[in-house]
């Protein structure tokens, strides 16, 4: 089948042969791969294998800093995969734009890292625009932090949940990237970040670390959205930074158990991060038991997503940071002078908790203990779990939007 498609300059077509050995190679990815752009992908210091997938035919996009070159795919292991029908890659030729809905709609399928997945789209989009979607690494103290941002103006930093990554925020930044500068950060310990085995991996080292990344960044004062985790550390730095927090959404965020199953108190004590860094983790064995584990765990941004928390977890480092994270988390005391439940009453910036009313991990029954902490807090409840941002996107970008732009 060919397709001729004006605008671009270029003869876009599609072909279905059975082996990327024998099959003329499409030119909807010549098309793409003839904007290439290496500022805007960060490929962390190494050459990356990008398989395109166009049906029945499979072909490699080998990138580094100074250019790139297409092949038939090999038995070459890729850092990531890219799959969409025929149609859709003609479409994305045309316009990278198309390739969120037919994400959205199951045609197009990211695996393996999201962060070369995304990447490769929007360092092929032709877009040259200084606040085009853009992948970069900031040097800290700590190490580097990996961000993805777009837009321009007032800036917006997003902060995943535990075993997250900024791909969780790639709907945030698509919907609100036209009214502010939105950053989503790979925390310390998750994703594409640094994962020192010397770190505290509790609120107040994250809020110190997301707090000099501003440094770096020149920032200043800055909104905050974080979800699960990343919204216990956006506390945080409310509570502890108060001058460098603007307005603050939580959506589902972590919080400190008002009472703790006795059970589970072994977890206080047992010795988990450093097990995981002696823990046998082959993937092959791991991949199977979290997919059964997360609803959806094969489809669409669930499946990317699961994909995420596994590129870190094995990894010794990655095992490290998300086990000392979740005792961090589950150690977090409610009471007392310095407990979660009596510091959250004298967070100042405005903030606006966003609930799920299928959430089994945050239920929303944690709504009335923080109305009666922080009166002032605004509240919203959704027919979602746990990632409002992504499970219902429309409702909960439009809070924000609201929330965020209030005079």
């Amino acid at each position: 089948m060919d397709n001729r498609c004006s605008g671009h300059n270029v003869a876009i077509a599609t072909a279905a042969a059975p082996s990327s050995a024998t099959a003329e190679r499409p030119l909807a990815l010549d098309a793409l791969l003839a904007r290439y752009d290496p500022s805007v992908i960060d490929l962390l210091g190494r050459r990356r294998r990008i398989r395109l997938e166009c049906e029945e035919v499979a072909w490699d996009a080998v990138l580094d800093r100074t250019g790139h070159r297409l092949e038939p795919a090999s038995g070459k292991k890729p850092d990531a995969v890219i799959s969409a029908p025929q149609e859709d890659w003609r479409r994305i030729a045309l316009d990278v734009k198309s390739g969120m809905p037919a994400f959205n709609a199951g045609r197009m399928r990211i695996r393996r890292n999201l962060h070369l997945g995304i990447g490769f789209l929007a360092a092929t989009s032709g877009n040259t625009d200084p606040d085009r979607l853009r992948f970069n690494s900031y040097r800290t103290s700590i190490g580097s932090i990996s961000t993805m941002e777009a837009g321009s103006g007032q800036p917006l930093i997003c902060l995943p949940g535990l075993g997250g990554t900024k791909a969780s925020f790639m709907t945030t930044v698509s919907a609100l990237a036209e009214e502010r500068r939105v950053i989503a950060i790979d925390l310390p310990g998750f994703g594409d970040s640094a994962k020192p085995l010397s770190g505290d991996y509790d609120p107040a080292w994250f809020a110190a670390a997301v707090v000099e990344l501003l440094d770096v960044l020149g920032i200043e004062r800055v909104d905050l959205i974080g979800n699960s985790m990343g919204g216990r550390v956006a506390i945080e730095i409310g509570l502890n930074y108060p001058d460098r927090a603007g307005r603050i959404v939580l959506l589902a965020p972590a919080m400190a158990w008002l009472k703790r199953d006795r059970a589970l108190s072994w977890i206080l004590q047992a010795p988990l991060p450093l097990l995981g860094i002696l823990q046998p983790t082959p993937r092959a064995l791991v991949d199977p038991i979290v997919r059964r584990m997360v609803p959806s765990g094969n489809e669409g941004w669930v499946a990317g997503g699961v994909d995420e928390f596994l590129r870190a977890f094995c990894t010794a480092p990655g095992r490290f940071a998300f086990y000392e994270s979740a005792r961090n988390l589950f150690r977090d005391a409610p009471d007392g002078d310095d407990g979660f439940w009596t510091r959250l009453g004298s967070l100042g910036p405005e903030a606006m908790f966003i609930w799920g009313r299928e959430d089994t991990l945050v239920p929303i029954g944690f709504m009335k203990h923080v109305e009666r902490a922080l009166p002032r807090a605004r509240h919203i409840e959704l027919g979602c779990g746990h990632v409002p941002q992504v499970e219902a996107s429309a409702e909960t970008h439009a809070a924000v939007s609201n929330f965020l732009s209030r005079s």
